[in-house]
């Protein structure tokens, strides 16, 4: 019963957050509870909330600070140069941009951050996107299965639990894995490439000079009205068809959008442009090398970069209140997040769809139990938190394995399969602040990326197979 009602609860949400029925708070909160009661249990309802959002009172914090360190950064114009150097490089062709949009991610998910990642990713990418009125789940997706694939790095998390629940060395799992990593890094890219021509053939190109000045390219944007004509290099946004996920205004996305490239604006502090630099590449060092917990250092990080990018009191308040929706929405969702996955744990459902997955195994797939847990990874990842995954049902898997013969080290390596779709996870903290900064709503990014990042996770899986590793 409980196996039912738990497939049950997740459907429910799925459907109605992805059908608009419900947004995301009111869905992570108000489903888990009525299935609570419906279970029986509705007397532990508040025992399982709160074990909920005391496991993930951390993760709120270090995103709400981790938000207002690198809302500021981008105040004061550290990643500016960034966001030129990526427009020239894309040349203002919505093929190179979101190519562009996966090189990025991938190469900032090496600090093993997704909220860092997607953070620095959104705050490039954004204004391009808008300028050029691209879909923006295409951007959101597309980082969100670079990181996914880099997120299985030794120090992402995944592959760390994967070694301590199994007592492997996490080299030994992750090394022979590079292969098909790669390849599936390289399925992104791939996809990546497909998406931008479908951007290119429905909104053709800007010239860079259009991208680079925004007040240039507003009058060209107002003035071109809404002509829809042909491909050519001169298109302006104007002649878009506006279908992608935003739908402002011509003159507000001019407005909005370039925000960050204005070199006028009374935030930037150029004289502490290295200071900046500086300051972010040691906080990512102490946060690779764990010398302290992350909430703690993007606390002291904000704190830090508040009081010397803005001495004075008003100055401060002003830019905690600038970046105050952006904190508010991820930590509440964060919060409701957390009953969610309480009630999913404490209720036992998790458990018990667990066991009936595992237990309905065919008896003649034992010899392939490394395969099984790859497939099996892909949705019980998206599911599941990775802790719940890792060391609830690994261990499991990894003992019915070596009945059959199956080294605990493919099945460990076979677990990280999932992580592309994983990354997409409505119990992932981070994606909310992939689509919260992005303006995407969560349901648009599912039902845009989870048929993508599951086939990037059977590329994987696929080439794994080829290769030997699984």
């Amino acid at each position: 019963m409980l196996t039912i009602l738990g497939f049950a609860m997740i459907a429910t949400f799925l459907v109605l957050i992805m059908m608009k029925k419900m947004s995301p708070i009111a869905a992570l909160v108000l489903i888990p509870a009525l299935f609570c009661v419906f279970v029986g249990k509705g007397a532990g309802l508040g025992d399982y909330v709160i074990d909920g959002v005391t496991g993930l009172a951390p993760t709120a914090a270090m995103l709400m600070f981790a938000i207002v360190y690198f809302g500021v950064m981008i105040d004061v114009g550290l990643f500016d140069p960034i966001v030129r150097g990526i427009l020239r490089f894309c040349k203002a062709d919505p093929l190179r941009i979101v190519v562009g949009t996966a090189v990025l991610a991938a190469i900032v998910s090496l600090d093993g951050d997704g909220s860092t990642t997607f953070m620095i990713t959104v705050s490039a990418m954004y204004p391009l996107y808008k300028r050029l009125k691209m879909s923006l789940v295409v951007m959101t997706g597309v980082a969100a299965m670079a990181n996914g694939v880099m997120n299985t790095l030794p120090w992402g998390g995944p592959t760390a639990r994967a070694a301590t629940a199994l007592k492997l060395d996490a080299g030994d799992i992750f090394v022979p894995m590079i292969p098909a990593l790669a390849v599936g890094l390289l399925g992104v890219f791939a996809l990546a490439y497909v998406l931008g021509r479908r951007e290119r053939k429905r909104l053709g190109t800007l010239t860079l000079d259009e991208v680079l000045e925004p007040q240039e390219a507003e009058t060209v944007l107002v003035g071109a009205g809404g002509s829809g004509g042909g491909t050519g290099k001169g298109r302006t946004a104007g002649g878009a068809s506006g279908s992608g996920t935003d739908a402002d205004a011509p003159g507000s996305a001019a407005e909005e959008g370039f925000q960050g490239l204005d070199p006028n604006r009374p935030t930037l502090r150029p004289k502490l442009y290295w200071f900046n630099a500086l300051l972010t590449v040691a906080l990512l060092t102490a946060m690779i090398m764990e010398w302290l917990p992350i909430p703690v250092l993007f606390l002291l990080g904000a704190a830090f970069a508040l009081t010397v990018n803005f001495p004075h009191m008003p100055d401060q308040k002003a830019r905690l209140a600038a970046h105050a929706e952006n904190v508010l929405n991820v930590s509440g969702m964060v919060f409701a997040a957390a009953v969610f996955t309480g009630v999913l744990q404490g209720t036992g459902m998790v458990e018990h769809m667990a066991k009936w997955l595992v237990n309905n195994v065919p008896d003649g797939m034992g010899p392939h139990m490394a395969l099984v847990t790859g497939v099996l990874s892909i949705p019980l990842t998206y599911f599941m938190s990775n802790d719940g995954f890792y060391f609830g049902i690994l261990p499991v898997l990894a003992e019915a394995g070596q009945a059959h013969g199956v080294s605990s080290l493919e099945i460990a390596r076979a677990s990280l399969i999932g992580q592309p779709l994983h990354m997409s996870s409505p119990l992932v903290p981070a994606v909310y602040v992939l689509v919260g900064m992005a303006k995407v709503e969560f349901g648009d990014h599912t039902r845009f990326v989870v048929k993508w990042a599951a086939l990037t996770s059977l590329v994987v899986l696929g080439a794994g197979i080829l290769f030997g590793i699984i």
